[in-house]
């Protein structure tokens, strides 16, 4: 069939700029060069003769290989690995009193937005869930143009000051003589620069929390870590640093759970976030904004300007002004989340930036490391970093110009176009600076405050539950077990019998090196309870993975009641078997498998549940992949249940010290630390609603004592 084409006209002159008015987009999509030529081969190169030498007029050839070979831009130095996805953010009330930021001003007003997470140390090939800090970036495209909220999962940096930064990126790198280890912290050169810097302290207390290996990044808390100020429109400035919350709370992975993910789907955490979208589950965060009034910048015990100092929310209280979701994935990876390029410079009119000298760096930094990532100073004219509001600059060529501006003036002021673009008044959206009184001697120091490198590790260590204090203390095991110096291990004992001596005395039994002979007791610390993720949302299944194990035989009832049941809560259901295809339950009807054993494994779940059948039971006993299935997940702390027959099930398995249902005991329900069985005769509605329940739970940490089950 033909392709329909409309007539065009030739553009006037001077109309250049409306080229895409002639553009012609016929139905049928041919194969073409890069110039719009039609390509009527593409397997062969142009030759003389069959079997003869290639010949260079062959200017598709030229142009596909020479395309193909530029393909590459330089990852990232950091945060080279991650994921990108557009949402809105909805403001739920007018911030007038506190900023003239247009896209803070009105209740129910919505800003399009693009969020990139990533990991911070490893390369783009790299897994998703190794320990380390997640990058939290999110680019509002408001009418005023383009706000970058640039931060992280973790509400403070390593260092203080941004003349560090090559220092302490350089140590955890791979490192240079051997490029190894690579996405990974647990080496001599991190350790060795920690040991030497005693400001990294409570960094490291949280990257060694369980904040480091979220489960989702749906799940998982965001910050600005820099302070910015809000300035309204009287000019009145205050100190701010911002938050977003998960809706769904902010839960983790158990560290042998993260490694295991990382071998088996490497793309974890980006394909988790893409099949929620995909399935309408659009991940939601509710920003919050914690406030200073200029005239109590001094009244704490740290110094609000110091990175590595958190404001904890008992002391600040957070306020809580618009929600986030994430509802579109990117067309093309590259294009969008390859090439978006962040910013903490770019900020709109009643949002300013303090003397934070981590954030004064990183507004040279960035701008400076996009410049040659994406081949020269016209980034922003990529669709991805667009702004919506209209760009009039006296910028002109460069690399990869895409605009074309019309004119013979391209500088200001000027006569010959009545000195268009004009500046804007303040009047008119003209960003002004706050006016700030700034004088000091020439110095290379820090403020006194910033000195105090412990009282807060000490206070986040005190804050943690028994659970996390646990977990830290394996991940001290881990990290620094992995460090061959043994005087690095010493000294990291050293260091940490500042922030607690029983946890420096516990490092030391875990790295082989002997215990401090002093150290202070965090016992007397401040608790802040938001330090803890213990205190997280717990009330909920929604987009949660559940397995349901099943064979030929297998009880449809039973089957169906938990699955419609989670999936009305809105969870995910997969069923599980030896094989994909058809299997049949007891009453001769068919449902399809999802996932068969080596596609996919207990680790992608938050449950699992074994229904009753008895020849699908009886299989099942026979399997080692399923027994394996259920003991991995109870060792990680996850909810398993079981009913009817398929309790047997859980008594071949290697879970002791459990109470399940007795073969006499037909209608009782036992719900033991996220094990939930039922007998044949009890109630289901009863045993579905407990099996809810301990999910939403997300972790049943008391089962981490029975680490002798085999997994």
């Amino acid at each position: 069939m033909k392709d329909e084409k409309k007539k065009k006209k030739m553009p006037e002159k001077g109309k250049l700029n409306d080229l895409e008015e002639f553009r012609e987009y016929p139905e049928g999509k041919k194969l073409t060069t890069n110039q719009g030529v039609k390509v009527s081969h593409t397997d062969d190169s142009l030759k003389a003769g069959e079997r003869g030498p290639t010949l260079m007029e062959d200017f598709h050839f030229r142009e596909k290989l020479t395309h193909f070979d530029h393909e590459r831009i330089p990852e990232r130095a950091v945060h080279a690995r991650g994921t990108g996805v557009h949402g809105y953010f909805e403001c739920y009330k007018s911030m007038s009193e506190y900023t003239s930021a247009k896209f803070l001003q009105e209740s129910g007003q919505r800003t399009p937005v693009f969020v990139r997470f990533s990991t911070v140390v490893g390369s783009r090939g790299s897994a998703d869930t190794v320990r380390d800090v997640r990058g939290f970036a999110t680019k509002f495209y408001t009418e005023e143009g383009n706000y970058d909220l640039v931060g992280n999962n973790i509400p403070i940096f390593f260092i203080q000051d941004a003349i560090k930064f090559p220092d302490i990126v350089h140590s955890i790198k791979p490192e240079p003589d051997n490029e190894i280890p690579q996405a990974s912290a647990a080496h001599d050169t991190f350790w060795d620069f920690v040991v030497s810097a005693p400001e990294t302290t409570h960094m490291i207390m949280w990257l060694l929390s369980d904040r480091a290996i979220p489960r989702s990044l749906r799940m998982m808390e965001g910050f600005s870590v820099n302070t910015f100020r809000f300035v309204n429109a009287e000019g009145k400035a205050r100190f701010i640093k911002f938050i977003w919350k998960p809706m769904l709370g902010t839960h983790q992975l158990v560290w042998d759970e993260a490694q295991k993910i990382a071998g088996k789907d490497p793309d974890y955490h980006r394909r988790d976030l893409y099949e929620a979208i995909e399935m309408d589950q659009y991940p939601e965060f509710e920003l919050y904004v914690q406030m200073i009034e200029e005239e109590d910048e001094h009244k704490f015990d740290f110094d609000i300007l110091d990175p590595t100092k958190h404001w904890p929310e008992e002391l600040v209280p957070p306020m809580k002004i618009g929600k986030l979701v994430l509802n579109r994935t990117p067309d093309n990876f590259f294009a969008e989340v390859e090439q978006v390029a962040f910013h903490p410079g770019n900020v709109v009119p009643g949002i300013d930036f303090s003397n934070d000298p981590l954030l004064q760096g990183r507004l040279f930094s960035y701008l400076d490391t996009q410049l040659i990532r994406l081949g020269g100073p016209n980034f922003h004219e990529i669709p991805v970093n667009r702004p919506l509001a209209d760009i009039h600059t006296n910028q002109r060529d460069g690399y990869h110009r895409t605009m074309i501006n019309t004119g013979k003036v391209s500088y200001s002021p000027n006569t010959l176009d009545n000195n268009d673009p004009k500046p804007a008044t303040k009047e008119e959206g003209g960003y002004i600076h706050y006016m700030e009184k700034v004088e000091g001697k020439k110095i290379r120091e820090r403020s006194e405050k910033f000195k105090d490198f412990f009282s807060q590790a000490r206070s986040f260590y005190n804050s943690m539950s028994e659970t996390e204090k646990k977990h830290i203390i394996k991940a001290f095991h881990f990290e620094v077990g992995k460090v061959k110096s043994k005087d690095v291990r010493e000294k990291v004992v050293e260091l940490f019998a500042n922030v607690d001596k029983k946890l420096a005395t516990k490092i030391a039994e875990g790295v082989g090196v002997l215990p401090p002979a002093e150290g202070e007791d965090s016992s007397d610390a401040d608790i802040f309870p938001s330090f803890s993720m213990e205190d997280t949302v717990k009330d909920t299944v929604e987009t949660r993975m559940v397995a349901l194990l099943a064979e030929e035989g297998f009880n449809y009832q039973e089957l169906m009641m938990v699955k419609d049941a989670f999936k009305n809560a809105g969870a995910n259901c997969k069923i599980v078997s030896k094989h994909r295809g058809m299997i049949k339950g007891d009453n001769g009807q068919e449902v399809e498998v999802d996932n068969n054993y080596l596609s996919t494994s207990s680790i992608m779940f938050d449950a699992v549940y074994v229904p009753g059948g008895k020849n699908s039971v009886e299989t099942l006993k026979k399997q080692g992949y399923a027994l394996h299935f259920i003991n991995e997940a109870f060792k990680h702390c996850k909810t398993i249940a079981a009913s009817s027959e398929g309790v047997e099930l859980f008594r071949e398995s290697n879970i002791n010290g459990v109470s399940f249902t007795k073969k006499d005991e037909e209608k009782q329900i036992v719900s033991d630390n996220g094990v939930i069985t039922a007998g044949r005769s009890a109630d289901m509605e009863e045993f579905k609603q407990k099996f809810m329940d301990a999910v939403a739970m997300h972790r049943h940490w008391e089962r981490e004592m029975k680490e002798r089950v085999p997994a």
